[in-house]
Parts: structure tokens; C-alpha cells; sequence
């Protein structure tokens, strides 16, 4: 049985860093990619940023470009997304998803997910 778990959200000020993580396990960690995206009430879900299986390739949505770092560590099955400089519009609840090949920007691709860790990022 497939689960992914996030953690490390929470309530922060705008300028402010945080690091969120996410935890799989049922499933051949290191042949999957990784994926980060997050959902704002009322909002679709939006891509936010992807890692590849090999780990040299990263993807990143335009509005966190420059500010969050996606990253993995096979050994621990584990992938993070390092958020900095963040602001208001960075409020949402972000999930960690997974799937074989290649990394895409569409929720509907991705087979596995995690749950969501609320990030809330104040003015």
C-alpha cells in the first residue's frame, strides 16, 4: 500500500522560509517522480514544483521560481520543497504526489498523494 506523508507546514510571515516534507513508502522510492503541488481555497490545483527519478531534473511553477527548491533523498524516501521569501499568495495546502516517468504539470497524472500540509503565510 502506497502512502506518501507531508510534513513540517505552518504559520509563518510573509518574507519567511519553510521547509516542508514528504515521506513514501509502499512503493520503489527512487524509480518514481516527485512531485509538489498546492490548492488554495476556492483555486485549482496548482503544479508548484518536480523532481525526476534520476534527480538532476527539476521543474518549477512561474510563481515560485527563483524562491523554492525542490529536492530528494533516496535513502530516506523522502522528498522536500525548501520555500523562501515567501508571501501571502504562498497560503495553500500543499501536497506531495507521485508517478512513473516524467514529470507533468497535471494534478489527473499523477497517481499517488499525500494529504496536504497547510502552509499560511501572513502579511
Amino acid at each position: 500500500q502506497v502512502q506518501l506523508v507531508e510534513s513540517g507546514g505552518g504559520l509563518v510571515q510573509a518574507g519567511d522560509s519553510l521547509s516542508v516534507a514528504c515521506v513514501a513508502s509502499g512503493l520503489t522510492f527512487s524509480r518514481y517522480v516527485m512531485g509538489w503541488f498546492r490548492q488554495a481555497p476556492g483555486k485549482e490545483r496548482e503544479f508548484v514544483a518536480g523532481l525526476r527519478w534520476t534527480g538532476g531534473a527539476t521543474y518549477y511553477g512561474d510563481s515560485v521560481k527563483g524562491r523554492f527548491t525542490i529536492s530528494r533523498d533516496n535513502a530516506k524516501s523522502t522528498v522536500y520543497l525548501q520555500m523562501n521569501s515567501l508571501k501571502p499568495d504562498d497560503t495553500a495546502l500543499y501536497f506531495c504526489a507521485a508517478r512513473l516517468w516524467a514529470v507533468t504539470t497535471t494534478p489527473s497524472d499523477y497517481g499517488y498523494w499525500g494529504q496536504g500540509t497547510q502552509v499560511t503565510v501572513s502579511s
